[in-house]
């Protein structure tokens, strides 16, 4: 596993970045059959996951494009939409979606800035902080797999 080489106080938000990245870094460097995690079910803390749920290699395409976008950024919101709807958002999605963007920045302007970042915040600390375990799981089924 890579080591962290910069130091920043334990709860701040870079730290957990770069502690996320390094765990997918590591996971990827571990994993070098993904097909094997297929239809292998995350379990966590002795517990199995409930039918129907993502098998490991899914996460682990999650996990590689999240590092790939908080590496490289993310693509502009048109292209994400276009991305997601599968390249189908024109006409009245895009009308319909610029009406609720204009609700949503007229409610958000209303909120105090502060309480927005502190939610933000918070959030995505705990979200990073559940994503490193999730990639660290992935890691010890992947070598469970192999034997190591």
């Amino acid at each position: 596993m890579q080591v962290l080489t910069k130091r920043y106080p334990k709860n701040c938000l870079l730290t957990v970045m770069d502690r996320y990245l390094a765990v997918v870094r590591n996971m990827e460097q571990v994993v070098m059959i993904p097909s094997l995690l297929r239809d292998m079910q995350l379990s966590t803390h002795g517990y199995h996951a409930q039918v129907g749920a993502s098998d490991l290699y899914n996460y682990f395409t999650m996990l590689k494009a999240i590092r790939m976008d908080m590496e490289h950024g993310l693509l502009p919101r048109q292209e994400w939409q276009a991305k997601v709807a599968g390249g189908k958002a024109e006409g009245a999605e895009t009308e319909a979606g610029a009406m609720e963007e204009a609700e949503e920045e007229s409610v958000l302007g209303q909120l105090d800035l502060e309480a927005q970042f502190h939610l933000h915040f918070a959030s995505l600390h705990h979200i990073l902080t559940h994503l490193t375990l999730k990639a660290e799981e992935v890691t010890r089924r992947y070598q469970e797999k192999m034997g190591q």
